[in-house]
């Protein structure tokens, strides 16, 4: 792992001082599974599982704090399965989707969810519409039942369909006060009031933590890096970890640590878990 001055190194130091009382986040899509084009088939990373296992034995609480519905997640990290594992060491798993608005926890095992957002179903209405005029026909939409997702990875210039499309989108989304959460070659849209900083917020004050560590990859983790980042201002130890690509630059500028990509952060993982201790 790379620490981007000796103010990680501290920081690193710092949260694993804090033991039993650390709480480690994570982010899915680029964190703990690989990038692929169809996001159906991104499968945890095959070391996650015994990884998540290991270190929850020596922290607080492991919590998975994603963009994705939160059974979409379960069912891709075959998370119900670790959850259970988790729990027989007297922790729990934490799974926030949706940017924090869905909810399941391996004590509670059932997700907790609100009703879409209004202006979501007639948004998705209107995007072939929307994807004709970006001239991005090709785009695939993912919906998410709270929030509705436009991927360019798959057309033949996924960088410049992106950059068609989002700010056509973002229009669209604004008129029925929706939020825009761009990301690698995709363009979330969601209701307005939840992102992942205040979520992580809201986990940090529930269970207590003394001290936080953050692993994202996308824009859609900056809000949780920033908060990790005030958390510190005050005074609590945090660790911010960027799980590295070619695609995303801003979480790096932000992180302590930067790992290569999924293969990384699993490094990252064990790395910690050995610091810890039994």
């Amino acid at each position: 792992m790379e620490f981007r001055s000796a103010t990680g190194a501290d920081a690193y130091h710092a949260v694993v001082r804090a033991g039993a009382d650390l709480l480690v986040a994570l982010d899915f899509d680029g964190t703990l599974s690989p990038i692929v084009e169809n996001p159906e088939v991104a499968l945890i990373h095959h070391r996650a599982g015994p990884l998540l296992v290991d270190l929850a034995a020596r922290v607080g609480t492991i919590a998975v704090v994603t963009g994705r519905p939160a059974r979409q997640v379960l069912a891709l990290g075959g998370l119900d399965e670790v959850g259970n594992a988790i729990g027989e060491l007297g922790r729990e798993l934490v799974v926030l989707g949706q940017y924090g608005n869905e909810r399941w926890t391996s004590g509670v095992r059932r997700v907790v969810s609100p009703k879409p957002p209004a202006g979501l179903a007639s948004l998705i209405g209107d995007l072939p519409r929307l994807l004709r005029r970006a001239d991005v026909p090709d785009a695939w939409v993912e919906e998410k039942g709270l929030a509705v997702a436009v991927h360019t990875r798959r057309s033949t210039d996924p960088r410049a369909a992106f950059e068609r499309v989002l700010p056509i989108l973002r229009e669209a989304a604004e008129a029925r006060n929706l939020t825009v959460e761009p990301g690698r070659f995709v363009v979330e849209i969601r209701a307005a009031g939840m992102d992942k900083g205040i979520a992580l917020r809201r986990l940090i004050d529930e269970t207590g933590a003394k001290a936080a560590v953050f692993v994202g990859d996308d824009l859609g983790d900056v809000p949780a890096f920033e908060t990790m980042l005030a958390l510190r201002a005050e005074g609590v130890p945090t660790l911010l970890v960027c799980s590295g690509s070619d695609e995303q630059s801003e979480l790096r500028e932000l992180a302590d640590i930067v790992v290569a990509g999924p293969d990384g952060v699993m490094d990252f993982l064990g790395t910690l878990a050995d610091a810890l201790g039994g």
